[in-house]
């Protein structure tokens, strides 16, 4: 079947050529969009002036002397229509234009019988001759697979798909505005590095062929911005693709936009209040409310957000004290629970991995979930009055993490020894753990002010949109048929 209509379509794109017209001409005349047409038809129709459009066409109709077909470009649709005594050309192009063809019509709009505003079409010129027909016409796209790897047939046919991707980029601007009016300066870090750091997750490999070295993808931009904080700024953003080696699922990807920013002379608790304030700017202009349905429960973002303490929380999920609590303590409980995990797992790691299976699933309500134990977190500042804890925090809601901040360790020597600790975890079969970065504890010992910084991904966007992150990036990577 297939096969019988991309002979055809060839057929068509034979004749074409034969009658002297450019299947694929390089230039059009366009003189409005489809949605200007619209909105002005009145004075058009009343002005009888002629206009160009240019559009993918979605639908034909009509045989002989007269054709109907919908043109459709990225405003809108709208009704053109040919006919054999006042259309150039009409036996040689209308009887070879398929749907999915791009086409310049250029006419006078008017208003047919059945009262559709239309444009009459007097020179119509083939932009480009489609060889495959569109989904919809022939076998459908309702599998997901197909969707995601040949997303731009998604697009075409999915107007709420397009304009889920329009208010993803409002949603970025938003962010990007906030910052700058705020007065951060937005930078950009290499993504390729020596010493992959700035968060635990196992990173990808390269191999640079011109300094004969292996390089690695990087999983944060965190350690690069900090260098810079290092070098004098004082107030600067990263919004960046970083990527780790790590499992899918509805908020996981491998590669996924990120923004981080870093603040001088601020801690945590003055972090919180800019981002409480920037998360209810920026989700009121992507989404025009701060209401939003969760598994059946309604959450505002609007309202004034509490503070979680992740060991009193722990401590009533788990009914496990971090203040005394033991590594057999916590093998012991992950096991009752049936979460995969082996010896080679860090306390921290332990921790982490409870609280998220225990504990963050039961936080729906938009929070900041404050003050982890030190282990699972090797770049935050040790809490002030607790040195077992880090000055820490995490945006959850929805039982995700969406977003996290803290103030940032800038004493060389504690870094050092909580890096050791990495490394021994690593040691151990840890392939998340954190690296030793002799450049980071270098520029360290020359000296970064006390400050905070913040990151987020797009799970934000994702659990916002309530969609699959796959399904709210264009392209996600997926395994090789």
């Amino acid at each position: 079947m297939l096969d019988d209509i991309v002979k055809e379509r060839k057929e068509k794109l034979k004749t074409l050529k034969e009658a002297s017209i450019n299947p694929y001409p390089a230039v059009s005349k366009r003189t409005h969009e489809i949605k200007e047409i619209l909105d002005s038809f009145l004075s058009l129709e009343k002005s009888k002036k002629k206009i160009s459009i240019v559009g993918r066409v979605r639908a034909r109709r009509g045989q002989g002397k007269i054709a109907f077909m919908d043109l459709e470009d990225a405003t809108g649709r709208m009704q053109i229509v040919l006919r054999d005594d006042k259309t150039y050309k009409f036996k040689d192009l209308v009887p070879n234009i398929d749907a999915g063809d791009f086409l310049e019509v250029q006419g006078k709009v008017f208003v047919t019988q059945k009262g559709e505003k239309s444009v009459e079409g007097s020179l119509v010129t083939i932009l480009n001759k489609t060889l495959l027909p569109l989904p919809n016409d022939y076998y459908g796209l309702d599998d997901l697979e197909t969707k995601l790897r040949k997303r731009y047939l998604d697009l075409i046919l999915n107007k709420e798909v397009r304009e889920l991707f329009k208010t993803k980029s409002v949603f970025w601007q938003s962010i990007r505005q906030f910052l700058i009016k705020e007065g951060f300066m937005e930078v950009e870090t290499p993504v390729l590095e020596a010493t992959p750091g700035g968060a635990e997750a196992e990173p990808f490999k390269t191999y640079h062929k011109a300094l004969n070295e292996e390089f690695y993808l990087r999983i944060s931009l965190e350690i690069a911005l900090k260098k810079l904080m290092v070098g004098g700024f004082e107030k600067i953003f990263e919004i960046g693709r970083i990527f780790r080696n790590e499992g899918i699922s509805n908020e996981h990807l491998q590669d996924y936009t990120q923004l981080e920013f870093y603040l001088a002379y601020a801690d945590y608790e003055t972090l919180m209040k800019l981002v409480e304030k920037m998360y209810k700017q920026v989700i009121k202009e992507t989404f025009g409310t701060y209401i939003f349905t969760h598994k059946g429960h309604k959450v505002s973002w609007g309202g004034k957000w509490k503070k979680i303490d992740y060991f009193e929380a722990f401590k009533n999920g788990t009914k496990l004290d971090l203040e005394k609590v033991t590594y057999d303590d916590l093998y012991k409980k992950a096991k009752e629970l049936k979460l995969p995990v082996t010896k080679k797992l860090s306390k921290g790691r332990l921790i982490d991995l409870l609280f998220k299976k225990t504990v963050r699933p039961n936080l729906i309500e938009p929070a900041f979930l404050i003050d982890p134990p030190v282990e699972i977190e090797p770049l935050a500042k040790r809490h002030r009055t607790n040195p077992k804890k880090v000055e820490r925090f995490q945006v959850v809601a929805y039982g995700s993490e969406l977003g996290k901040g803290f103030s940032e360790s800038n004493d060389p020597i504690d870094q050092r020894e909580r890096f050791i600790e990495q490394e021994k975890a690593r040691e151990r079969g840890d392939v998340e753990a954190q690296m030793l970065d002799e450049s980071f504890l270098e520029a360290l010992e020359y000296g970064m002010p006390p400050m905070a910084g913040f990151g987020l991904s797009e799970r934000l966007f994702a659990v916002l949109a309530g969609r699959p992150i796959r399904e709210t990036v264009f392209f996600p990577l997926m395994k090789k048929k």
